[in-house]
């Protein structure tokens, strides 16, 4: 099994930065991607950013430019830096990571002011 641990959220103002961290715990199994997924009130679950085990990354077109993912393999640990936050930010995000499946954390909320 493995299990996700999300933290860093928190209440930023608009423009400033968060740092996510995501420790993925686990005594077998190799994890190969690494993400973070939000989801904001009434709305589905999105894509934030992935990372695979090269460190081939892939973002949503909306954090694009503002967003960094990175990944310590050995830690099995995903960051995610977030700059230039905007109320529209406002989430709960959730890490991901896959082994045979695709586990989940139960999340971590950041919230952005106006």
């Amino acid at each position: 099994q493995v299990l996700p641990v999300e933290s860093g959220g928190g209440l930023v103002q608009a423009g400033g930065s968060l740092r996510l961290s995501c420790v993925a715990s686990t005594r077998r199994y190799t994890i190969s991607l690494m993400g973070w997924y939000r989801q904001a009130p009434g709305k589905q679950r999105e894509l934030v950013a992935t990372i695979t085990s090269d460190g081939n990354t892939n973002y949503a077109d909306s954090v694009k430019g503002r967003f960094t993912i990175s990944r310590d393999s050995a830690k099995n640990t995903v960051y995610l830096q977030m700059n230039s936050l905007k109320p529209e930010d406002t989430a709960v995000y959730y890490c991901t990571a896959r082994s045979i499946f695709d586990y989940w954390g139960q999340g971590t909320q950041v919230t952005v002011s106006s």
